[in-house]
């Protein structure tokens, strides 16, 4: 095939992670007959080699300022040239803020199709298949293309990264190519966030709408401190109020992937299941014996969580 264009983003002066998830993707699809891994970035020739490290064989540095901006009018331009000079027929963005406006833009300006939201892709018969999830995550829809251009957008901690290996190298070049923003940002603004990303936790202890009230999120906070994670939340309990948007886990908060995911209270809506699906092992803490949470999870207590989760901490802080 002909190759595997990778548009990578940047975030706080370096990398975003997602881009690593993406070059992995890729270094798959490239295994299975997709050809060279090519990686997209707006800014400089660092950033670039640093995708080289992560598995791109070559990269392309957007310099453009008109990038700054992250809408899809000023990206296309740069996406079409990188296609033309790497030959790639396979485009892979994130499903992020930037991936959601800039795959469908480009599917409309090259006259193909994307498939958004993607958890599993490979190659089938020559051609990409990319699965998604399909009805609020209870079931999954697996696609292809017609068109010879295939794109699709990424789920975050669907694919793992590699490692970073200095040794690798591969050619730099520049792309001034840019469109003119129809859009104006005037500002942005971030969540305020202390300690771990709930996004980058190896061990997460979520509460839903089972806890009573938002003061029971104190407890969580306890013992996600304990195990050196971080604290998440149902929709339900989100959209109460009794915790943070920005800590919400589900298809429309936060994706998760931790090794271990501790769901208090929590039935196990399909949309809050989808997004902690990837959890290395799940512990359920809730009265109900019959919820979703509790059939999923590979240990159980099916008990008050007043109950269980202080004996917990207290156990744990033995073994401090």
């Amino acid at each position: 095939m002909a190759g595997i264009l990778v548009i990578a983003e940047a975030n706080d002066g370096g990398v975003a992670s997602i881009s690593y998830e993406l070059l992995g993707a890729a270094r798959q699809l490239s295994a299975q007959g997709g050809g060279a891994v090519t990686a997209l970035i707006a800014g400089d020739e660092a950033k670039a080699k640093d995708l080289i490290a992560h598995g791109a064989d070559a990269a392309f540095t957007a310099t453009n300022a008109a990038l700054a901006s992250g809408t899809p009018d000023a990206y296309v331009p740069a996406v079409e040239a990188a296609l033309q000079a790497s030959g790639a027929d396979i485009v892979l963005l994130g499903q992020t803020s930037l991936g959601r406006d800039l795959g469908p833009a480009l599917a409309f300006k090259l006259k193909t199709a994307v498939a958004m939201d993607c958890g599993e892709l490979k190659i089938e018969g020559g051609r990409l298949r990319a699965t998604r999830a399909a009805y609020g995550g209870n079931a999954r829809a697996e696609v292809t293309f017609r068109a010879a251009l295939q794109i699709a957008t990424v789920k975050p901690k669907s694919f793992d990264g590699l490692e970073a290996d200095a040794s690798r190298g591969g050619a730099v070049t520049a792309i001034d190519a840019a469109g003119t923003p129809r859009v104006k940002v005037l500002g942005t603004s971030k969540p305020e966030s202390t300690g771990i990303k709930l996004e980058d936790a190896t061990v997460i202890v979520s509460g839903g709408r089972g806890l009573g009230d938002a003061s029971a999120f104190g407890i969580l906070e306890q013992l996600a401190g304990l195990l050196k994670g971080a604290t998440g939340a149902s929709r339900a309990a989100c959209d109460l109020g009794w915790y943070p948007p920005s800590q919400q886990v589900g298809l429309t908060g936060k994706i998760v992937s931790p090794n271990l995911y501790i769901a208090v209270a929590i039935s196990g809506a399909s949309q809050h299941m989808a997004g902690m699906a990837g959890s290395k092992n799940i512990v359920a803490i809730n009265k109900d014996a019959d919820s979703n949470m509790v059939k999923v999870s590979k240990f159980a207590i099916v008990d008050d969580y007043k109950k269980v989760v202080p004996a917990l901490i207290e156990e744990i802080k033995k073994l401090a």
